[in-house]
């Protein structure tokens, strides 16, 4: 039988996403929620037909008996869309950035409780995942470090959810801060960007861009770099499909794709 997937959100990644669910053998489109809709049916991306609409996640997810919803919104809606999903033990695939690490632990408790999979992931292209885990490996044999992410401009979070998550993966693999430069004089404040333990984190936003970044290290007579490019949100997708595969088999809540692709 199907999975019966709803989507939630009809941004440029939940178009994606939806194409991506009708076109896949043993996934089934539900339903789509849209904070702004009203009420009604969106055609589907390859004509096969229409699912419902609606800016209520309860009422949806109880017309579309739902397995799995797939959230790429943001920190205020997904939340909301989570707790409709919980009650009725809907399993969670979220793309989201810049949700609150106390309201992951909550979710992650609430997950546990219920017997109900989740997954969370601050990027779902395969490549991103490989990037940081090779960050992980050098960070035990460097000690200094600095991150670039470079986002399209109509990003509303900074850093990007894929910059925390891989300094934060690098500082535990090291198991201490690393050692950082600090100008004596910085005649353009803050022309060093912000640091999490001695890593500092750039942001770059320009029109053009999609998801980018590049991980630096440098040591005695020698630098290393570790770069990965989106150059289409198409990237996400082979992410998103395993995920929503594999959160039906879940009873808690997984934390980035690593452990689903054999890494961890």
């Amino acid at each position: 039988m199907a999975i019966r997937v709803v989507v939630s959100g009809t941004g440029n990644m939940g178009r994606e996403v939806l194409a991506a669910v009708a076109a896949e053998p043993g996934l089934a489109p539900a339903g789509v929620l849209e904070k702004f809709s009203a009420e009604g049916e969106l055609s589907l991306p390859d004509g096969s037909g229409a699912v419902p609409i609606s800016a209520d996640p309860s009422s949806l997810l109880d017309r579309a008996q739902a397995d799995v919803v797939i959230d790429f919104t943001n920190a205020a809606w997904t939340p909301l869309v989570a707790d409709a999903a919980l009650e009725r033990s809907v399993r969670l695939v979220i793309g989201t950035t810049g949700l609150p690490e106390a309201w992951l632990d909550d979710l992650e408790r609430r997950c546990r409780e219920r017997g109900v999979g989740a997954v969370v992931a601050a990027n779902f292209a395969i490549g991103a995942v490989l990037m940081i885990h090779m960050a992980k490996v050098a960070a035990r044999f460097f000690d200094a470090a600095e991150v670039i992410e470079l986002h399209h401009d109509r990003k509303v979070d900074a850093p990007s959810g894929t910059a925390l998550t891989t300094v934060r993966e690098m500082l535990a693999a090291r198991g201490r801060p690393f050692d950082r430069n600090v100008p004596e004089q910085e005649t353009l404040a803050s022309t060093r960007a912000a640091a999490l333990d001695g890593i500092t984190i750039h942001s770059v936003r320009l029109p053009g861009l999609v998801a980018h970044q590049e991980v630096l290290f440098g040591g005695r007579g020698q630098t290393l770099s570790i770069r990965h490019d989106t150059t289409g949100r198409d990237s996400f997708i082979p992410g998103v499909l395993l995920a929503t595969r594999e959160v039906m088999s879940r009873r808690e809540l997984v934390r980035g794709l690593a452990s689903l692709v054999g890494l961890e």
